[in-house]
């Protein structure tokens, strides 16, 4: 697999233009703590909030996820600014630091459908740009297996738990968090420090 410093710029992604106003982009990468901590300290995110997508307000609460017999996955909600950071950034970072694409309904030990490599595309636009960069990346091959990541479109995001939001942040001394969250976040600030927020 490629360093994240060798991973390509999208080929193909939206303008950012001053004054387009906040969009949002949902992506799935096995636990959402983790993912939550890559994203939050970067540049032209806004906010970032845990949930769930793919299944039903029914079944869109933690414990019944977990089960692995629903639908959703694990996801964040990533509201961004465009004159600031693409949508195309955000699929570089989370190819390149959020997660393993290569896992079929898993991010290492954790295991099942809800932990699913996904993006919940909100538009013909963003499916467009994540197909082709999906694309790009397998032709390149940058990853040694083959990007397993599925295309999902986003009928409705479902936020997680209060206790979620924001979890590796205000728990840096939880087991997972160190082992797991903790190596990305550091990741992200040596490849990507430059975008990353100055306050």
């Amino acid at each position: 697999m490629a360093t994240p410093n060798e991973f390509p710029d999208p080929a193909i992604d939206q303008s950012t233009k001053p004054g387009a106003g906040e969009q949002v982009a949902v992506f799935g990468g096995g636990c959402f703590w983790c993912t939550e901590a890559v994203y939050r300290d970067l540049e032209g995110v806004n906010s970032v909030v845990s949930g769930y997508a793919g299944g039903t307000a029914q079944t869109a609460d933690y414990k019944t996820v977990c089960t692995g017999r629903t639908d959703h996955a694990e996801v964040i909600e990533i509201h961004f600014d465009p004159s600031k950071t693409s949508y195309g950034e955000l699929l570089k970072i989370f190819f390149s630091i959020a997660h393993d694409p290569t896992q079929l309904n898993r991010q290492g030990n954790d295991v099942g459908r809800q932990y699913r490599s996904a993006i919940f595309y909100a538009d013909e636009d963003q499916k467009k740009i994540a197909q082709a960069y999906i694309d790009q990346l397998n032709k390149g091959k940058v990853f040694d297996d083959p990007i397993v990541t599925t295309l999902e479109p986003l009928v409705k995001f479902f936020a997680g738990e209060d206790y979620h939001q924001d979890y590796a942040r205000l728990n840096p001394n939880q087991p997972y968090i160190m082992h797991l969250a903790a190596p990305k976040v550091e990741k992200m600030r040596r490849y990507y420090g430059e975008k990353l927020k100055r306050n």
